[in-house]
């Protein structure tokens, strides 16, 4: 009797339905994404002799590994941007994934292009070096990502061998899936590229070359029978299949084998073999040899231990791996590796190791220095696992974290402050500094991105604030403060007294930006509810001037006496403008009504946020006008009048409804920021 696992639906109040038809809707979905079509697309065997033609139709499927992953990238497409005036070319396939380290990025797609091309660049190790959780982890596991992908696509599609083999006891596939193409025999390749543009490198491995001679003895060395026995079966880059991707990482020199990156003896085989040197004496399954036509990954390759260094020089330079007793073993696959800033300073120093430092390539994959980027980076780390019923995060919690992450990264400069430096960094305008300021800072810091606190220590931080009771939600304050206390109890890693001391002077950096942007905030709902207050003091502003200028009279709206200009008010609202002497008003008061003027005469209408001196003077009179009335204290428990009440009250409704908080951190930040008014700490500047 078939078993339903039907629950009552009165327990819970809720519908629940059978596993039976959850597996039903479940298998449908499998058939629209993986019909038994798409099976045979990526299982596809083609006969040897038909596999040319194949080629010659699409010779994308002669790439070798670099050109493989180079096409790969650029099959995402690429966005050019301006940076420091320059334009740059940025690469879709890392955008949605990684931030603030285009340069890093353009020098590694560089790297591919030129190896791609099959320039020297090719036979190098890409090594990845940079700070503790600085992405370089995080690039390799996109590149080996996109590569299964592509796999699985027409253009990134890659064959091998399969034998029938020559007893009649069943298919044989090419353990380390090379390329059909190694049959071709070495006189007949220029042949190839000269008729067809098909570049061949590489010969078969031990293994299949057994299986050749086999079929080769079996037929009398007739070709055409030969070729009848060898198909061309298309594979799928798969790092848990292990086809086209290795991973090596260090461990106990003493107890770690060669084996994992060359293979291991095949002992069921060893009795039936003729000697030791048989390639079924041996089991092709290291790192090295499924890594053939992809990607080989050596995490924090400067650890390991010299037995294992040393198999990549003749890897990176001659592409081939050497195995006990077996001939050279021709490998295409691309050999990238990381490794911290430490392990590398010990390796340069190190005059044994120039042959392998000779054969590196190095690219700095340094921290990101924008703090609009590290937001994005804080986003996306607490975003990707976490559930969605976490507290609300305040506008600007994640900003003081970056700013404070970013600074630590900075170097002082010398003509400016550091946060001055931060602020041009992250593309905003900074007065007294122009763009070459910028490249002149660039040049001078390049050590700058090497050093400070890492994203992955900051996110710590922020995770540990969330879940805190007492917070309510996670706020700019909150945060600040915990990070000032893990700094003070010695909670990030790595930091030594001197650095501690610096970093606790930064936090009281970041809290001036937070003072400034708090009050922001805060004015920019206040002074929405006077809306038609400035504009009715702008319209007053404005009917005075004119006067003063045609010199004629007022008319009082509510009077009707004409009356001369008032310059009480023309002025109250000037000295707010600033450097507008008594000497220079006319002039001021005539520009104005001059760039009134053109207003008209293109048909547009003129308001106080049409001239920005204007619109911040007239912001400024009505804040300081209104100052005394509103007391934003009132949220702390304070009494005050039900007028005053209702506009608190659409201050912070302004702030939860147009501007992103919460009934919390709206009241936490009205609160703050109405006892640094109280005390005076702040200005309307």
């Amino acid at each position: 009797m078939k078993r339903k696992w039907l629950w009552n639906n009165k327990i819970s109040g809720v519908v629940v339905v059978s596993k039976e038809s959850i597996f039903k809707k479940y298998i449908g979905r499998i058939k629209k994404s993986y019909s038994s079509e798409e099976f045979k697309r990526l299982n596809r065997l083609v006969p040897f002799s038909e596999f040319l033609d194949v080629i010659i139709e699409n010779p994308g499927l002669a790439m070798l590994s670099h050109e493989r992953i180079y096409n790969m990238i650029i099959s995402h497409g690429t966005t050019r941007k301006k940076d420091d005036n320059i334009d740059i070319v940025t690469y879709n396939f890392f955008n949605e994934e990684l931030y603030g380290i285009d340069d890093s990025l353009v020098t590694i797609v560089d790297y591919f292009k030129s190896s791609a091309q099959r320039l020297d660049t090719r036979k190098r190790i890409l090594l990845l070096h940079g700070p503790v959780s600085g992405a370089k982890s995080t690039i390799v596991s996109l590149i080996k990502r996109g590569l299964e992908e592509y796999s699985m696509t027409e253009e990134g599609a890659l064959y091998t061998l399969l034998w029938e083999k020559a007893d009649d006891s069943g298919l044989y596939k090419c353990e380390m899936n090379e390329s059909p193409l190694n049959l071709v025999p070495k006189s007949d390749r220029e042949f190839f590229m000269k008729e067809y543009g098909i570049y061949i490198e590489g010969d078969l491995c031990p293994k299949c070359r057994k299986r050749y001679k086999e079929l080769e003895d079996k037929y009398e060395g007739n070709v055409e029978e030969i070729y009848k026995h060898i198909f061309a079966k298309r594979i799928l880059i798969s790092e848990q299949d292990r086809i086209g991707i290795g991973t090596f990482q260090p461990a106990d020199p003493k107890s770690q084998d060669m084996a994992e990156l060359n293979g291991s003896v095949n002992y069921s085989k060893l009795g039936k073999v003729s000697d030791e040197s048989d390639p079924d004496g041996w089991v092709f399954n290291g790192e090295l040899n499924k890594a053939n036509r992809g990607i080989m990954e050596f995490i924090e390759m400067l650890k390991a231990d010299e037995r294992f260094l040393y198999i990549l020089l003749t890897l990176a330079q001659e592409r081939q791996i050497k195995t006990p007793r077996f001939p050279l073993i021709s490998a295409d696959e691309v050999i990238i590796a990381h490794t911290n800033e430490s392990e590398y300073k010990v390796f340069v120093q190190d005059p044994t190791k120039e042959a392998l430092m000779d054969r590196i390539i190095k690219v700095d994959v340094k921290y990101n220095l924008r703090v609009k980027d590290e937001i994005r980076i804080y986003e996306k780390l607490l975003k990707k696992e976490a559930k969605e019923s976490l507290k609300h995060i305040s506008p600007n919690a994640l900003n003081v974290a970056a700013m404070f992450a970013i600074l630590t990264r900075l170097e002082p400069p010398k003509k400016m402050t550091l946060e001055q430096k931060m602020k041009l960094y992250n593309g905003e305008s900074v007065q007294g500094f122009k763009e070459k300021d910028l490249k002149e800072l660039k040049r001078e810091s390049k050590r700058e991105g090497l050093d400070g606190i890492s994203p992955r220590a900051v996110v710590n931080v922020i995770s540990n604030t969330m879940i805190q009771d007492e917070v309510k939600c996670l706020n700019s304050f909150a945060v600040l403060s915990n990070i000032s206390n893990s700094l003070k109890k010695g909670k990030f890693p790595k930091i030594n007294a001197e650095e501690r001391d610096r970093y606790l002077d930064l936090i009281d950096m970041v809290r001036k930006e937070l003072n400034e942007i708090a009050k922001q905030a805060v004015l920019k709902a206040f002074l929405a509810s006077y809306e038609p207050a400035m504009e009715t003091l702008c319209s007053n502003y404005l009917d005075h001037v004119d006067a003063y200028i045609n010199k004629e009279k007022v008319k009082d709206m509510i009077t009707g006496e004409e009356l001369d200009p008032d310059e009480t008010l023309m002025g109250s609202i000037e000295e707010k403008i600033g450097n507008i002497s008594e000497a220079r008003k006319d002039q001021f008061r005539a520009s104005l009504m001059a760039s009134i003027g053109t207003f008209l005469r293109k048909g547009e209408k003129f308001s106080y946020k049409s001239d920005e001196r204007l619109r911040r003077a007239i912001e400024k009179k009505i804040f300081e006008d209104n100052r005394n009335n509103i007391k934003l204290t009132t949220f702390t428990g304070a009494q005050t009048d039900s007028e005053n009440l209702k506009k608190l009250e659409a201050i912070k409704n302004r702030l939860i409804d147009e501007y992103g908080y919460c009934h919390h951190c709206a009241a936490d930040i009205m609160n703050y920021i109405g006892g640094l008014l109280a005390r005076g700490d702040i200005n309307f500047d």
